[in-house]
């Protein structure tokens, strides 16, 4: 039964924190929250891989995913195996620090979903995707600090912000590499191009249009987002999230601007201490 649900294989990659677009548990966190943080990306990033590899089945990956899940959910006890004792350690955490379970088992959602589903046919759909993909990492880094009900709208608004343009960013190699693709097929076809032309070396006209239109989207969750550290009590989860708000409108400015299929396009050094000057006019006086 156990081999049914984990098969004979650790499939973790080499990923690291390094390896993501924005901070992952940063030095604005405390430290005593810190561990915590980093235990929950330790879960999220083994989930990751589990369905980003070539060496299971999307039903062994769908098997592994739920899994997860219900180790979180303390349903099933996870083998003594470094992937399946990330989701262990987490149910650990999340028990301690009264963070729901749903901000975990959510995440295996959007990831069993990626395991059969490689086509989005419209803006709701992808919505729908980051509902369970995104935004539950910020709502767990606000419930962990203890901040209110109110924090969390505005926070899913950046989570999903977050992952659309993270999703621009990636969009040539997620096609290529897993035969994945976020933009909505319909956009695609109004503005008079294809899938196929996400494959060329640079955007013709009609995919300039359709990412415009995409980071039209990002613009309205963006103002949505930008009341966040506003409601947040915390003075360091504060910060935290005053330096991803901005951090997440530089990138959406900088997509407009540059091909993101010609070129990777990313933050800098840079953009992270102007984003932290700019952070520090939440905290007046």
């Amino acid at each position: 039964m156990t081999e049914d649900i984990w098969g004979t294989k650790d499939v973790t990659s080499e990923k690291g924190k390094a390896d993501e677009n924005f901070p992952v548990g940063s030095l604005l966190i405390s430290r005593r929250l810190r561990p915590y943080v980093h235990t929950y990306y330790n879960f999220a990033r083994v989930a990751d891989d589990m369905v980003d590899t070539t060496e299971l089945t999307p039903t062994q990956k769908i098997a592994r995913l739920q899994g997860m899940a219900a180790v979180i959910r303390g349903e099933i006890t996870a083998p003594p195996r470094a992937d399946a004792q990330t989701a262990a350690r987490l149910r650990e955490v999340l028990l301690k620090t009264g963070v729901p379970l749903d901000t975990a088992t959510d995440l295996t959602v959007a990831f069993c979903m990626d395991a059969e589903k490689n086509r989005y046919d419209s803006w709701e759909e992808l919505m729908h995707y980051c509902r369970y993909s995104a935004n539950p990492v910020g709502r767990f880094l606000l419930l962990l600090h203890g901040e209110s009900a109110e924090t969390l709208g505005p926070s899913d608004a950046l989570c999903s912000a977050l992952q659309v343009v993270n999703h621009l960013q990636d969009v040539a190699e997620d096609l290529r590499v897993m035969d994945r693709c976020y933009v909505p097929l319909p956009w695609l076809e109004q503005a008079g191009v294809s899938i196929d032309d996400l494959r060329l070396a640079r955007s013709k006209p009609g995919v300039r249009k359709v990412f415009d239109r995409m980071l039209d989207g990002v613009d309205a969750l963006n103002r949505e987002a930008r009341v966040l550290p506003l409601l947040i009590r915390d003075r360091r989860m504060r910060l935290e999230a005053a330096v991803i708000v901005e951090l997440c409108e530089i990138l959406t400015r900088r997509l407009r601007r540059q091909d993101p299929i010609a070129e990777r396009v990313a933050l800098t050094k840079a953009d992270g201490i102007k984003a932290l000057a700019k952070a520090f006019r939440f905290f007046p006086g």
